[in-house]
This record gives C-alpha cells, sequence and structure tokens, in this order.
C-alpha cells in the first residue's frame, strides 16, 4: 500500500469537460449570489489615465478589478463616501461579503481607510448621508481595524445594499484610523441570499406561509418575522385571543359590540354592530339617549313636512 507521503503528491486526473472542485465550489457560491452583474452606483468615482474605477467593478466577480472614488477625510471638500446595487427587487439577504483593495506593505493602511464604514439595506433608492442612515443598519464596524475580506450576516428584507464611510470635520478618530486620503476601493461586493423575498431554504425553492406578513419570512427556517393582521404565532396560523386584534394582535378592542361579542379578529370592527348608546367603526363613540331623541324627532318633523 502507497505511503500517505507518496500519495499526496499524486496529481488528480480530470477529463476534458468535467467541472474540477474549485468550478463547482464557485457554481455553489455564484447559485446564491444576488449581486452579480447587478445595477451598481457609487457617490463618485476616480479615474485615471489607464484604469476605469466605476462601481460595476465591484459586482464583475474579477477581484483585480476594484472600484475607487475620491479620498475624504484631512482638507478635502468631501466627508462621505457610499457605494450601493441595486438588486432588482425586494430581496431576502443572508449575508454580505466585502472585499477592500489590498497592496503589498499597506494592508494596515487599507484596513485603516476601511475602518468605519456601515452596510445599510433599503427598499428605496437614497442617496445623501442623511436618508441612507434612515434606512435598516445592518452592520456597523467598531472598535477594532477590519479584515480586507470579511462576511457579515445580513438577514434582511431589501432591494438595495448599501456601503457608507464616512470621514467627518472636527471628529477624533480612532488612533488606527485613516483620516486623510481615504480612498474606497472595493473589489467584490458579494450579496448572498434569495432573489424573491417570499422564499426561503437552501434552494431558495420553499414559498413563505401565506400568513406570513408581506409574504415574507426568515431566508433559513421559514419562520414568519410578522404576521397578516388578526393573526399570531411562528406560522401566522393561530388567530388573535379574543378581545385583541390587529398587527401582531397588540390593539385591545373597545368592548362595546352588540350582545357583548368580540370585535373582529383583523379589523377590530363590531361585525353586528355597536351596543345601544354606542356609535363608530370601532364603536367607541358614546353618545346620549337625549341626542338620539333629538335625532329622532328632527326626523319625524321632516317625514310629517313632506
Amino acid at each position: 500500500m502507497a505511503s500517505f507521503a507518496s500519495r499526496k503528491n499524486v496529481q488528480k486526473v480530470i477529463f476534458p469537460g468535467a467541472i474540477t472542485d474549485d468550478q463547482m465550489c464557485y457554481k455553489k457560491i455564484r447559485k446564491y449570489d444576488i449581486s452579480h452583474n447587478k445595477i451598481a452606483t457609487q457617490s463618485h468615482t476616480y479615474n485615471d489615465l489607464f484604469y476605469k474605477h466605476g462601481a460595476s467593478n465591484a459586482i464583475d466577480r474579477n477581484a483585480a478589478t476594484c472600484t475607487r472614488t475620491y479620498p475624504i477625510g484631512g482638507n478635502t471638500p468631501v466627508e462621505t463616501v457610499w457605494w450601493k446595487v441595486d438588486l432588482g427587487g425586494v430581496s431576502s439577504i443572508y449575508s454580505i461579503n466585502i472585499q477592500f483593495k489590498s497592496y503589498d506593505g499597506y494592508v494596515d493602511r487599507q484596513k485603516g481607510r476601511l475602518a468605519g464604514f456601515s452596510l445599510y439595506v433599503s427598499n428605496s433608492d437614497v442617496n445623501s448621508p442623511d436618508d441612507i442612515k434612515k434606512t435598516t443598519l445592518c452592520y456597523k464596524d467598531e472598535p477594532k481595524l477590519p479584515p480586507l475580506n470579511l462576511t457579515k450576516k445580513c438577514m434582511e428584507y431589501g432591494r438595495y445594499v448599501i456601503f457608507y464611510n464616512e470621514r467627518l470635520n472636527g471628529i477624533a478618530y480612532q488612533e488606527e484610523y485613516e483620516v486623510a486620503n481615504v480612498f474606497t476601493e472595493l473589489c467584490e461586493v458579494i450579496v448572498q441570499g434569495c432573489s424573491n423575498a417570499s422564499i426561503y431554504g437552501i434552494n431558495c425553492d420553499t414559498p413563505c406561509p401565506t400568513n406570513c406578513k408581506d409574504s415574507t419570512c426568515h431566508i433559513e427556517n421559514g419562520a414568519c418575522s410578522l404576521c397578516k393582521p388578526g393573526l399570531t404565532g411562528l406560522d401566522c396560523k393561530l388567530k388573535c385571543r379574543e378581545g385583541w386584534y390587529g398587527m401582531n394582535c397588540t390593539k385591545l378592542c373597545v368592548g362595546h359590540c352588540r350582545d357583548d361579542a368580540a370585535c373582529n379578529h383583523v379589523t377590530g370592527f363590531c361585525d353586528r354592530g355597536c351596543a345601544a348608546g354606542w356609535k363608530g367603526d370601532l364603536c367607541g363613540e358614546g353618545f346620549r339617549i337625549q341626542d338620539f331623541a333629538v335625532v329622532l324627532h328632527s326626523y319625524t318633523i321632516l317625514s310629517t313636512s313632506v
């Protein structure tokens, strides 16, 4: 029997047309890559005579081509930078991989440039720093310097994934941060998940429960994050307990339905009408019998005159 030492040098035979292990692994990753070759934009672009550093370089799946923006920080007039990708529709996101450009001998400098960045997810297209910060924060880098290749879980729903960073004048940053000539160079941004937010599972082929709000659910186990109004439970199959209604069954019925009936578990309305002395959609507006008598009297006079 050949020894381990001799076996480890055996060359693997690849038949013509066969898929290698590396290709198979890449194919598996690509299957869930929902950002590849989608539409990408960035706040500003630094181009030189030899290379174009556009936003699309981060989604071409060629790590040798990277984005590059004008520097932020220091004495430059630009204090913020953003990059974003439009996934083409509301998607169920699982993770985001960031690959920042590395230079031999300048790894710490590059980490200092990347430091402090944030990842956001949004359903709407936003551009200003204020609007970006109002969207869903998925990840905020702090306090240690980040690796230049990192992946963060981000189980959110959204159409846009946004990379954001800033170097604001007058702010004291950590010693390790680069605060001048902070170029942003994203070589790859890989968003993994399901391109349809209404499906889940390892193959992105299982429909979310129909009772989930907006038909969206947890990408791994299919649990509803929110139920449709009037429903509760992990799979949203349970009606609100009597006397409660609405989203997440958090609204208390007014309690003035006819014959002491419970309100509708979805709308809160009294389906059979209000108890005597109460009115309105929710039967929450009380009125006096005298008021009713005045209305009845007026109606009688009007009917008689006609």
